[in-house]
């Protein structure tokens, strides 16, 4: 059970990352990396935000969901 809790806080930082990365580009170091900006050339700016900004939300709403059911008692 502590597995998923920590696996929980885990994807929540990471959900975080993810959307300060797809809404507002910050950091740049990120947004600049060569896998981003293929994923720029495929699906274009716009199109590179939404999808990192749904993987963010699904990170975080999945990790959100195993903190509260790890919750201990």
């Amino acid at each position: 059970m502590i597995g998923l809790l920590v696996l929980g806080i885990v994807l929540i930082l990471y959900g975080l990352l993810c959307l300060a990365v797809g809404l507002f580009k910050f950091p740049p170091v990120i947004w600049n990396m060569s896998k981003i900006q293929g994923f720029v050339n495929v699906l274009g700016k716009i199109g590179t935000q939404i999808f990192i900004s749904v993987w963010g939300a699904a990170a975080l709403v999945g990790g959100i969901y195993l903190v509260i059911a790890n919750l201990p008692e």
